[in-house]
């Protein structure tokens, strides 16, 4: 089968984008996955979750301008199955450089096609920076799908609507056809807050099954884990965090399977 690139995206920080695009990778290396986890979030909070250094001239910042080849950017993890193209602070510039570049939309699906074609990898998970900038329309252009968490609280549907219609956007200008929501994740859930419980209704009933079952709860491990450098399930195991990510790991594979 084809490499599947899924994009983890949220305009709206705090929503637990990280958390997911970096256990979520782990879980899927866990399950006999070969995973790259492209760091594109100037912040690289991705980076040091799975416990790598912020390096100067390791993010794809250079390659983005045309400068270099994104295979040379893939690092190894402690973890088995799973590689990393790094971030670091340099990604900042790139938004604002890619503007004024030709196919300035396109800019990373190019980059990409080598580590397509090199078949190295089964998945390749983008963690995008929490705005709709360059970087994360270019990651949107490279995309099959985007996977989007969202915070059970009474704003959550804002962020999908104007989700949606840039994704139209981009279909519609024939950036992307294939574009679309491959899944919706509830994530900071509290099952003894009415408030928590009714957010996921009303989601659900809006999306239907573009909402995976699996919903992520709050959890101290889940917080503390990036601290170590590791994703949950190296972190805590038998945590409730660990435990939900794995389900979702397995249903991103029957999903991406079933495409």
């Amino acid at each position: 089968m084809p490499t599947k690139v899924i994009a983890v995206a949220n305009q709206k920080g705090g929503v637990g984008k990280t958390t997911t695009a970096v256990n979520l990778s782990a879980c899927l290396a866990s399950l006999g996955q070969r995973v790259l986890l492209f760091d594109l979030d100037p912040q690289a909070n991705a980076t040091s979750g799975v416990g790598l250094e912020k390096i100067e001239g390791a993010s794809a910042y250079r390659v983005l301008l045309g400068e270099g080849s994104l295979l040379e950017k893939i690092r190894p993890t402690a973890f088995e199955r799973l590689e990393m193209i790094p971030s670091e602070v340099d990604l900042c510039a790139a938004d604002l450089e890619m503007a004024r570049m030709e196919n300035h939309l396109q800019r990373l699906s190019q980059a990409l096609q080598p580590v397509l074609d090199s078949q190295r990898f089964d998945l390749i998970i983008i963690d995008c920076p929490p705005s709709l900038g360059i970087l994360t329309l270019n990651a949107f252009a490279a995309s099959d799908g985007l996977l989007v968490p969202l915070q059970c609280e009474y704003y959550a549907l804002e962020g999908i609507s104007m989700m949606n219609r840039v994704l139209g956007q981009l279909r519609d200008a024939g950036v992307n056809p294939r574009l679309e929501i491959f899944g919706v994740v509830m994530t900071m859930f509290d099952g003894r807050t009415k408030l928590c419980n009714e957010v996921v209704g009303e989601v659900r009933n809006l999306l239907g099954t573009k909402v995976f079952e699996t919903v992520i709860p709050r959890g101290t491990k889940l917080a503390e884990a990036p601290s170590f450098g590791k994703p949950i399930i190296h972190y805590d195991k038998y945590s409730s965090g660990s435990a939900a990510y794995e389900l979702l790991a397995q249903e991103v594979l029957e999903r991406s399977n079933a495409a």
